[in-house]
């Protein structure tokens, strides 16, 4: 009988603990979701919330890193950016609207071009595995090493570019770096080649994710190649092609590095993008209050464009 009776007040403190274990990992399974999400968080503070704050902060006053005051002006450095009488306001609107340029030259190349790579890339052949690895490679080079390369190969007197036109004849070659519209040109070709792995491969996955059963359909419905693309492929491609649409305008209208390496934004200004003028005016002039300005309506531009690019291809009956 004692030992039956020590045996039920075992059972029951067992299941006591269990319980009370459940209870415990429920009460912390609330925070679970917190801590999985806590790296991206912190990232998130360091990298962007703060930045972005102090940006805002740096905008309303006359900020100078190499003085220790930094008078509030309130909304002075915008008011300037919007005058026709400032220093500032042209050149920031020039370069705005190479950026824009660059955006309108590249991105359309930079969407379909990838898209018909992809397609090819899909398809059974030998040697594929190779190919995608060839058109993927030059994405892994920095932004430095394309830059110095595309340079020497648009350079209009040592390039190799240039040395090859004069063999085929050609009397004048383009001064690829110091003229219009060659120079748009060769910083879009650069920017293409560099990048337009990265797109392939974000169509290739979204094409494999495709359930071939619709294609199958489609064909028994008597559709063709247009018809297969069109009904089936597109959209089953609309939420990859939000997305590459997306990346590639933010990362055009960002575009520093080819215009500051290859063609220095001449000829003049005209290929001075706005990073590249942000740049110059916070870290060369020191005013930091009005890059920091510029920063902020640029950011509101691409933000306008992103809602913009999400709203034309959301779903619809």
């Amino acid at each position: 009988m004692a030992t039956a009776s020590a045996q039920h007040v075992g059972t029951r403190r067992g299941v006591e603990t269990r319980a009370h274990a459940r209870g415990t990992l429920r009460d912390h399974g609330v925070w679970t979701p917190y801590l999985f999400l806590a790296p991206y968080l912190v990232l998130f503070l360091v990298f962007v919330l703060i930045p972005a704050i102090g940006a805002i902060w740096m905008s309303l006053h006359d900020y100078d890193a190499l003085l220790g005051a930094s008078p509030f002006i309130g909304l002075r450095n915008y008011a300037d950016l919007f005058s026709s009488t400032s220093a500032v306001g042209g050149f920031f609107w020039q370069s705005m609207l190479a950026t824009g340029k660059f955006v309108l030259f590249s991105v359309p190349l930079l969407v379909v071009l990838p898209l018909l790579l992809a397609l090819v890339l899909n398809k059974a052949f030998p040697g594929r595995t190779f190919f995608r690895a060839v058109f993927f490679a030059p994405y892994v080079l920095g932004v430095a090493v394309t830059g110095i390369l595309w340079r020497f190969m648009l350079d209009p007197g040592i390039g190799i570019v240039n040395f090859y036109l004069t063999k085929l004849g050609v009397d004048t070659p383009p001064a690829w770096t110091n003229d219009l519209p060659w120079a748009w040109i060769g910083l879009v070709a650069m920017t293409v080649w560099w990048t337009i792995g990265l797109n392939t491969v974000i169509y290739l996955a979204g094409l494999q994710d495709i359930p071939e059963v619709l294609y199958d359909a489609a064909k028994t419905d008597g559709a063709g190649r247009w018809g297969l693309f069109r009904t089936v492929t597109l959209p089953g491609l609309r939420p990859v092609l939000v997305f590459v649409v997306t990346i590639t305008v933010l990362a055009s209208a960002n575009m520093f590095g080819q215009s500051y390496l290859v063609t220095a934004g001449n000829p003049g200004v005209e290929t001075r993008t706005a990073i590249m003028y942000i740049a110059e005016v916070g870290f060369e002039q020191f005013r930091m209050g009005t890059a920091a300005s510029m920063s902020l309506v640029l950011a509101l531009f691409l933000g306008v464009i992103g809602i913009a690019n999400f709203a034309f291809f959301r779903e619809r009956d």
